[in-house]
């Protein structure tokens, strides 16, 4: 059973962090700096922007990401350190060599992430002063079987997990609200987490990619199972996020299992499947193939002891990342650059996903539905014709368009035609936070959920003088 805890990225065994202000940001008081660091080497996955454009970050980070370990993170925010040339990948060999240095780990297992404008070089002289501090002055949670109490750490956890807020804090540029999650759950008897932050706000139209978000684990999993898993889970959730339609040149989501857990590791091999069994395409959920997994236990049809155990494994840490990720997609999109409202399509009865997926996806990112949310204005035929132009084969004289919210629900379009409607009832109904386009094209049992916000006269306000 997956429930949510306190902790954020210090809720799994082994982490610590840190952050400050450097100074890497002109203006303001907030922190801009950031350290995390694993007692051992983890295992690390991750998810990077497909834009062509990509920052000298990124490039870093693929390259320790597909050596399969890393120690540490650092994270500045203020300066992208995008179109930066060879200078930039320069500067993030130097913060990974000064952390290597100040924390003992190696140089090829450090991750180095920048969130902010794009193309000053950053202040590393700045930077590297920042993490020989930032190394001196870790908070985690001290645990069974580690070797000493951890600095600065009283006997209060809730000291230490308010530096994981802080984090999450400091990683923000045009948030408004930090984004961290921690869930706990069990594999092989024994207490498992996840903790997890992220920040965007602008920028976001990820296609397997994230914005930065991070996630903490203390599993032992096969690096190419969590790869998989990473992927099949992202194109359900980060991926079906869009706020401006922009992807970001920086966008990144790693993974860390480092296995303090102690559960037993959990591979392919220990469950009887094949890597292609778990597909990364969207077609099919992660969740229906745990469900058929556990189903064939249920009847018998696995017996194996070992791989029942591991196949109970698989289903409770596929909920787990799940309950993360989706529970991020939805806060980025809900904080999205001058939102008011969350902005949620739903559309069902598809012959196939990818029909589903593009129709939802479309709705959320045509600028004029999103006025329509901003305005609460019941012009239902913005996203009718966002569905027509977006490429998806359907029949329009079938499809049903319902508003959706806590005050209610109303019909809008009616077997392709505008029915007769309140539109006092309308005004109420798309009120609230959270409004949901729910689009049945009656023509299959394939659905897919898509998450953005409302674009408001605030959105261009934060984008006309973002450098300043």
């Amino acid at each position: 059973m997956v429930k949510k805890v306190e902790g954020g990225i210090l809720a799994a065994k082994g982490y610590s962090v840190a952050s400050k202000r450097v100074g890497i940001k002109p203006t303001g008081n907030n922190r801009d700096l950031t350290l995390i660091m694993s007692d051992v080497p983890a295992t690390v996955v991750g998810t990077f922007t497909r834009n062509v454009v990509k920052a000298a970050p990124v490039k870093w980070d693929m390259k320790v990401v597909a050596g399969g370990q890393a120690s540490a993170v650092v994270i500045n925010t203020g300066i992208a350190n995008a179109a930066t040339g060879t200078d930039g990948l320069k500067n993030c060999e130097r913060e990974a060599a000064k952390v290597a240095e100040c924390l003992g780990v190696e140089k090829k297992h450090v991750l180095t992430m920048s969130t902010g404008v794009i193309g000053p070089q950053l202040p590393i002289e700045k930077i590297e002063e920042g993490i020989e501090y930032l190394s001196k002055h870790m908070s985690g949670v001290p645990y069974e079987g580690s070797a000493v109490l951890r600095q600065y750490f009283d006997g209060n956890r809730a000291n230490a997990y308010m530096e994981a807020s802080e984090a999450a804090k400091a990683i923000m540029t045009t948030d408004t609200v930090p984004k961290e999650i921690a869930v706990e759950f069990e594999m092989g008897g024994k207490a498992c987490y996840i903790g997890a932050m992220c920040k965007g706000s602008g920028m976001i139209h990820p296609n397997m990619g994230t914005m930065l978000g991070f996630a903490m684990s203390d599993i032992a999993i096969e690096r190419k199972l969590a790869d998989r898993i990473l992927k099949a889970v992202v194109e359900r959730t980060f991926n079906m996020v869009s706020v401006d339609g922009d992807t970001s040149t920086n966008d990144t989501f790693v993974w860390l299992s480092n296995g303090l857990a102690g559960n037993k590791e959990l591979t392919f091999d220990s469950l009887g499947i094949y890597e292609d069994d778990i597909d990364i395409t969207g077609d099919k959920d992660i969740r229906e193939i745990t469900s058929v997994l556990m189903e064939a236990v249920k009847r018998g049809k696995i017996t194996d002891a070992e791989k029942t155990a591991a196949i109970k494994d698989l289903s409770e840490l596929v909920e787990a990342l799940y309950t993360v990720m989706e529970f991020l997609a939805k806060t980025m999109a809900s904080d999205g650059e001058g939102a008011t409202r969350l902005f949620i399509a739903k559309v069902v009865g598809a012959p196939d996903y990818q029909t589903a997926k593009t129709l939802a996806k479309s709705i959320i990112t045509s600028n004029l539905s999103k006025a329509a949310i901003y305005g609460r204005d019941a012009n239902c035929g913005r996203i009718f014709c966002a569905m027509g132009y977006s490429g998806a084969k359907f029949d329009p004289d079938k499809t049903d368009i319902t508003m959706m919210s806590s005050e209610g629900s109303i019909k809008l379009i009616d077997q392709g035609r505008l029915p007769l409607f309140s539109e006092e009832e309308a005004l109420k109904i798309l009120s609230p936070k959270e409004v949901t386009a729910l689009c049945d094209i009656h023509d299959g049992n394939y659905e897919a959920v898509a998450w953005g916000c409302d674009l408001t006269h605030e959105y261009v306000t934060i984008n006309a003088d973002y450098r300043s």
